[in-house]
């Protein structure tokens, strides 16, 4: 049998994205979801999900600025991640909120333009996350990363629907749509390039700077047969 090996980054990533669901279930059994539960829990499902959905976003820019390739292998895993807890806050919404009443859900994200957005942003989801696996991508191509772009559109309506549900304080919104703009236009070709080539002109003179320091320490240090 095939066996899984994880490297301590990807155990570190899994155990990050499963935090706020851990967090969440020691609360309820605590009692610590105040007296409003299904508002806390809504939030926090809500805000988890944007905060993995930006990380996916993250990784192409992160791997293109800083070289660090063990990034892309968590890219799948935090888009997954962004899906449960998007599924889990849509869940909430139409079990608890809603009681699985058809009717007040229809008219609730067609009344609701928060809620809406919100809708719409799962529906975006949904094909992102059927068609993440490798056997997907071999038989769609090249209209993987075609389709695999929507990621973006419910990036910046997952921003929308966060902006509109919040009554007062829309900092944290804004901040995650800058965030998601700045990412988006990390992805444009030009702007990558010069993205890879200034990680490689910064390598270049870190290593012209740490070279001679390394040959001074090499003379220095004495070897294994004067000892």
């Amino acid at each position: 049998m095939k066996r899984f090996k994880f490297t301590k980054f990807q155990i570190l990533v899994h155990l990050g994205a499963l935090f706020p669901l851990i967090w969440i279930i020691w609360d309820y059994y605590m009692d610590n979801l105040t007296a409003n539960p299904i508002q806390v829990v809504t939030l926090r499902t809500g805000k988890a999900a944007i905060v993995l959905l930006v990380l996916t976003l993250a990784v192409t820019p992160i791997n293109t600025l800083f070289g660090f390739r063990q990034v892309i292998k968590v890219r799948r895993a935090l888009g997954l991640y962004a899906f449960l807890y998007a599924g889990l806050h849509f869940a909430i919404f139409i079990g608890l909120d809603y009681v699985f009443d058809l009717e007040l859900i229809i008219e609730a994200i067609f009344d609701k333009p928060f809620a809406l957005v919100g809708f719409l942003t799962g529906l975006i989801l949904i094909p992102l996350a059927i068609t993440s696996t490798k056997g997907w991508m071999k038989r769609l191509g090249k209209n993987w990363k075609r389709l695999h772009w929507l990621i973006y559109g419910a990036g910046l309506l997952a921003v929308l629907h966060y902006t509109w549900s919040v009554k007062s304080d829309i900092r944290q919104p804004v901040a995650f749509g800058v965030i998601v703009i700045l990412l988006l236009i990390a992805r444009i070709h030009v702007v990558r390039k010069s993205l890879s080539r200034f990680r490689w002109k910064i390598s270049s003179k870190v290593t012209e700077l740490i070279t001679p320091v390394r040959k001074l320490f090499s003379q220095i240090r004495p070897s294994r047969k004067s000892i």
